[in-house]
């Protein structure tokens, strides 16, 4: 680990370690402070520090980069001291020891993790190491690595928050207080949290904005004192809260916190929200327990594996951890007005669980489980509706509820939400299971819950009609024509052949001369053309073909069925032969029906 400069300080006049403000370094630090001055190599990262409290205070370069020779990322800069390019929190801690245990317990700390999810597979797999470099790992961080001379090879430049480091502490201080001037007021400001919580499924930046909390603040940024060195909200600003004031920022009756998540009841980020309780243990760790889950006491060792053997110092459940950020809200706000938020906050995030997000899970669970998508991560469509469900819409859904950003509520979250729901998961999960399955799932999962009763009623059942025409086989003339009934094909290529299959809908309504369709007893009959025009019968659903001269009296039946309102057939299974031989190019397949005398058929084809 590296040390503090004042390790180094035992014999050593103590003001020989220090810059005097904006002064060049002295001979215990750097020995030429020109090589970084403004008329060399970087003059404004010279010029950040010095300008920055740091700077201004006698810190210098070596107090924060200073390195042991053991060290894995430690070179010796221009046969002066040993040093290392990265600074860790280990290093800040010297100075800034509580901030450095409250953040190393924090969940921005643990933002590496990623490395090892669901998200990186879709990163690093999907998309390219090459987009995880430069995408996600700016915000979530890098593992670090470095050849034998100390210099980093992989995984830098990066300040993700939980970036992995070479003296084993994670994270970087510098993703909110930027280098080399470390400004607090910078990292009070929205924006720099912004530089990571936007964007599709963490949109907290476009959500503030659009906020009156983000309002008033734009509008009176020069009233927000952000320099201030208590910076107390309701004593030294009174304009509005940033990101900073609501998760980490000092109340009159309460300390500020480098623990980022303290004040968390609910988890917006997974696929079903659950409120969670804390549990501090006296080896910096710290986990979330489920509501509902037992907890430990005071003076436990838990046998858990996320307690990593420490002893538990504290325990917040998720009422103490609200009522944390309700004294916040309340610098502004009445003790109702807080409440009716809350109030609004969980029926929002109830609605998200139990409507959509429990029962999507659910039938996903049975999918995987059952065999019918397979147990690979996104190589099938629906895993990516689903993931866009919950991990885009849904996110944007709650997030809007939370901070007060009605259009990410609605328009971006659960109108998405319940569009993406019905209009694609559903029909995906018949085209994955079939129709059996899928409704044996919609039925089991979907239709116990209130608020999918219009689906039901208005949707599920009504056919996706298309035009029919009916023909009076005696004379030949039309009797009807109109959208009486909907054939959803399913063609596959197998080898050799095809396999033709789909969903016949049928409506209620009477077709003149011919009744209601539904119910009726009829011959189900099926014409290929060929791609030069040769007309053939399908004669049964081998594939089997004969030819035909186009006189709807000799057309014979494939198969008798009785017409429900909704019922999936099969036309053909195989290879298509006339007289053995195999019918080559591609064909259009007409299907029709006989009830007496009418024919009844769809004008639009089927290509194989």
């Amino acid at each position: 680990m590296k040390k503090s400069i004042f390790t180094y300080a035992a014999g050593t006049a103590l003001a020989s370690l220090f810059l005097l403000p904006g002064a060049a370094f002295g001979a215990t630090s750097c020995t030429n402070a020109n090589c970084h001055n403004v008329n060399q190599t970087t003059p404004g990262l010279y010029t950040e520090w010095e300008k920055s409290k740091h700077g201004q205070n006698g810190v210098g370069c070596v107090d924060c980069h200073r390195a042991n020779a053991d060290d894995k990322d430690a070179f010796t800069h221009f046969g002066g001291n040993t040093i290392s390019v990265i600074v860790t929190p280990n290093d800040c801690a010297n100075c800034h020891e509580k901030e450095a245990k409250e953040f190393k317990r924090s969940h921005h700390s643990r933002g590496g993790d990623i490395l090892a999810s669901l998200d990186n597979v879709l990163g690093a797999t999907l998309g390219g190491p090459a987009a995880v470099t430069v995408g996600c790992e700016q915000c979530h961080g890098s593992k670090v690595e470095f050849d034998a001379d100390g210099k980093p090879t992989q995984g830098w430049p990066n300040t993700g928050i939980g970036r992995i480091n070479p003296d084993g502490s994670r994270g970087s201080c510098t993703a909110c207080h930027a280098r080399h001037g470390f400004s607090a007021a910078q990292a009070r400001t929205p924006q720099t949290c912004g530089k990571c919580h936007l964007g599709p499924d963490h949109p907290q930046i476009e959500v503030y904005d659009e906020s009156k909390h983000g309002i008033i603040y734009h509008a009176k940024v020069d009233e927000m004192n952000l320099d201030s060195d208590e910076w107390v909200v309701g004593v030294d600003y009174t304009v509005a809260p940033t990101c900073t004031t609501c998760h980490m920022g000092a109340t009159p009756d309460q300390k500020k916190t480098h623990d980022v998540g303290e004040r968390l009841s609910w988890n917006l980020r997974a696929k079903i929200s659950t409120k969670k309780n804390l549990v501090r243990l006296d080896n910096d760790v710290q986990y979330d327990v489920t509501e509902g889950q037992p907890l430990p006491n005071i003076g436990d060792k838990p046998d858990d594996p996320k307690a990593q053997g420490g002893t538990v110092i504290e325990v917040l459940t998720w009422e103490d951890r609200r009522a944390k950020m309700g004294n916040v809200c309340q610098a502004c706000h009445s003790p109702s007005y807080v409440a009716g938020h809350y109030r609004n906050l969980d029926d929002l995030v109830v609605l998200y669980n139990d409507k959509f997000a429990k029962p999507i899970s659910a039938i996903m669970g049975e999918l995987t489980g059952n065999g019918i998508i397979s147990k690979t991560a996104f190589d099938d469509p629906i895993e990516w509706t689903w993931w866009e469900i919950w991990h885009h819409e849904g996110r944007r859904a709650r997030t809007g509820a939370a901070m007060s950003g009605p259009d990410y509520a609605w328009w971006h979250g659960i109108y998405d939400v319940a569009k993406h729901t019905y209009m694609k998961f559903i029909p995906e999960l018949f085209d994955a299971a079939g129709e059996n399955e899928g409704w044996r799932l919609l039925n089991r999962y979907f239709k116990p819950i209130e608020g999918h009763e219009w689906y039901f009623d208005a949707v599920a059942f009504r056919p996706s009609l298309e035009e029919i025409v009916a023909i009076n086989m005696q004379t030949g003339n039309e009797v009807a024509r109109g959208n009486y009934a909907g054939f959803e094909p399913s063609v596959i290529h197998n080898s050799p052949g095809l396999e033709v299959k789909g969903t016949l809908t049928i409506s209620d309504s009477n077709i003149p001369g011919v009744g209601k369709l539904i119910g009726q007893n009829v011959k189900m009959m099926a014409v290929v053309v060929s791609s030069d025009n040769l007309l053939y019968m399908v004669s049964n659903t081998s594939g089997q073909l004969v030819p035909w001269n186009g006189d709807v009296n000799s057309l014979t039946a494939l198969k008798e069925i009785t017409l429900a309102s909704t019922q999936t057939f099969e036309i053909l299974n195989g290879e298509m032969t006339v007289n053995g031989n195999p019918l080559m190019g591609g064909v259009s397949i007409y299907l029709g029906f006989r009830i007496g005398n009418t024919l009844l058929f769809f004008p639009e084809t089927v290509d194989s």
